[in-house]
């Protein structure tokens, strides 16, 4: 892609029809009668009682997703796009279920869209933060570190590797659960590291303070290669299918660890230990259990700053005085304060 055509690709959306609104997921309302363009994120192609095909689908874009449906159209619409596609799609915005669905128009034959058809900002999200500062904490943290082992391991990743700090500083935690936005991983694991930091004092007696900083600093860093970001959003990468963020996390300590002379075998295998165990519950994909405090303290520290984060988010779009919709990755809605307007 040349840059000339970056450059015009936000003209593209502009220079359609105006009656075209282009909506976010997050502004459709019922009754809505739409025309825009979302991400494929899954579609399937299904029977009703009557034997009559219908295409089931479901749409995103960054704000959300929402389920689709099209009656008239199915087993063309279900040849002509892909999962991973985006498409301009056209119809009305309806209540089933108790949450809202897009019923494809008789007309919508989906088009699919080429990167140059569409606003890339649609699908990738931005940290809210000033990455360049969260950096340069996460630097400072390091630096003052003591444990000269745990100190030249660190700055060997988050500091020499150029390589992997520009991919760090600009890769998502995660595919749609938490911090899913560039430069979400940063955001998550500084939090991550602050928060053990405070845990570590009121905890001093059983909790080794750096060690458990160090196992914040790289519990995720696996997931630098597990994600990318791409034109129509955050995908997993081959690596990422493969292996996961977690081995792949535990194998770039080995192959760092081993450059360093006279590094303690404790020490990594402890470091090992919580990057292994940090998800907590073998069905939540540790293959360990939390065995030390320090592993324990990153595991629940860890789960409550994914957890929140997706409070803040069902709030920032909910209304206040109101419930959330029920969230499936929480298994419950929640309170959203405030009077209600």
């Amino acid at each position: 892609m040349k840059l000339r055509d970056v450059a015009n690709i936000k003209n593209i959306e502009s220079n359609n029809d105006s009656s075209e609104s282009y909506k976010y997921i997050s502004e459709l309302q019922k009754d809505d009668e739409i025309r825009s363009i979302y991400k494929v994120t899954s579609k399937k192609l299904q029977s009703a009682k009557d034997g009559k095909k219908f295409l089931l689908l479901t749409l995103s874009d960054k704000t959300g997703t929402i389920r689709a449906v099209d009656w008239h159209n199915a087993e063309t619409n279900d040849n002509n796009v892909s999962v991973g596609d985006v498409v301009k799609v056209q119809g009305k915005v309806v209540v089933f279920e108790n949450r809202l669905q897009l019923n494809l128009s008789k007309d919508s034959i989906l088009k699919v869209l080429s990167e140059l058809e569409y606003d890339h900002e649609r699908f990738v999200e931005t940290t809210k933060r000033d990455v360049e500062k969260m950096y340069q904490e996460l630097v400072e943290i390091i630096r003052n570190m003591e444990n000269r082992f745990l100190r030249i391991l660190l700055e060997k990743i988050f500091i020499h590797d150029k390589k992997f700090v520009e991919i760090f500083l600009k890769a998502p935690a995660a595919l749609t659960v938490h911090h899913a936005y560039k430069g979400g991983l940063l955001e998550h694991t500084l939090d991550v590291v602050e928060s053990c930091s405070k845990i570590a004092q009121k905890y001093s007696e059983i909790v080794d303070s750096e060690l458990l900083i160090a196992g914040a600093l790289l519990h995720d860093i696996g997931k630098a290669y597990e994600y990318d970001i791409t034109p129509s959003g955050i995908v997993v990468t081959d690596k990422g299918e493969l292996l996961g963020h977690i081995a792949i996390g535990v194998d770039m300590v080995e192959k760092i660890a081993k450059e360093i002379k006279d590094f303690p075998q404790e020490l990594l295998v402890e470091i090992k230990h919580m990057i292994l165990s940090h998800h907590g519950e073998f069905e939540w994909g540790s293959p360990v259990l939390p065995k030390t405090p320090e592993a324990l303290v990153l595991h629940m520290l860890d789960n409550l700053d994914a957890k929140l984060s997706q409070f803040l988010k069902l709030t920032e779009k909910g209304e206040p005085g109101t419930w959330s919709e029920y969230d499936k990755k929480l298994g419950r809605r929640i309170m959203i304060r405030g009077e209600k307007k």
